[in-house]
């Protein structure tokens, strides 16, 4: 199995996937502050066809990059139509509350989606663990803990969508985007970890 570190830094397409990720999302945010929506609109796409069209050229893996220009542009043209700057925002948020109760659901119905997420990504498509007890309710367990915390992210944001307050639901989504992703994923890959009898990773201290 890959290390800790390698686990993560491939989900998470390492640092530089984290900021290549939220570089759009935040110049939508400023531009908005500094001046009008449609320029602001503009100015995010740009972003992230810059972003995905340097990664191509550099040969590297371009999904994040994919992912990310796919969700801003979503977001930009019913913001760009609508003329609502919140609008932006909308389709991370049903998207979030879709994900949610789908995690729920999965955990109720004994068939948890981080292990199958983790057979895919991880395991190389096998699916053992349906087998061992001990990680059926490992997974449904964290399953769980994933669909409570992405349903209070996307709750905040939805209270600041459904408020009007624009600014405060871009800042929100700056917060609670990377952060409580990045929590989780140590937290179940460690776990995980533990589950499987592998030893975790101490992070040196010196």
């Amino acid at each position: 199995m890959p290390s800790m570190a390698e686990q993560m830094a491939d989900q998470l397409g390492g640092w530089r996937g984290l900021v290549e990720s939220s570089i759009p999302v935040v110049v939508f945010v400023v531009a908005n502050i500094l001046g009008e929506l449609r320029p602001a609109v503009i100015a995010s796409v740009t972003v992230a066809l810059l972003i995905a069209g340097l990664r191509l050229a550099q040969r590297r893996p371009v999904r994040h990059a994919v992912n990310g220009l796919f969700g801003v542009a979503i977001g930009a043209a019913i913001a760009w139509r609508t003329g609502e700057e919140r609008d932006f925002y909308l389709p991370g948020i049903l998207y979030g509350i879709g994900y949610g109760f789908a995690l729920l659901i999965s955990a109720a119905v004994r068939q948890p989606l981080v292990g199958w997420i983790w057979s895919v990504l991880v395991a190389g498509g096998k699916s053992q663990w349906r087998q061992d007890p001990k990680l059926v309710r490992t997974f449904t367990w964290l399953t769980v803990l994933w669909g409570v915390v992405w349903l209070a992210k996307v709750g905040v944001q939805a209270g600041l969508y459904l408020a009007q307050q624009d600014t405060a639901l871009g800042v929100a989504r700056l917060a609670l985007g990377y952060p409580p992703y990045v929590l989780l994923l140590l937290i179940t890959v460690w776990t995980v970890r533990r589950a499987t009898g592998e030893e975790p990773e101490r992070v040196p201290t010196g």
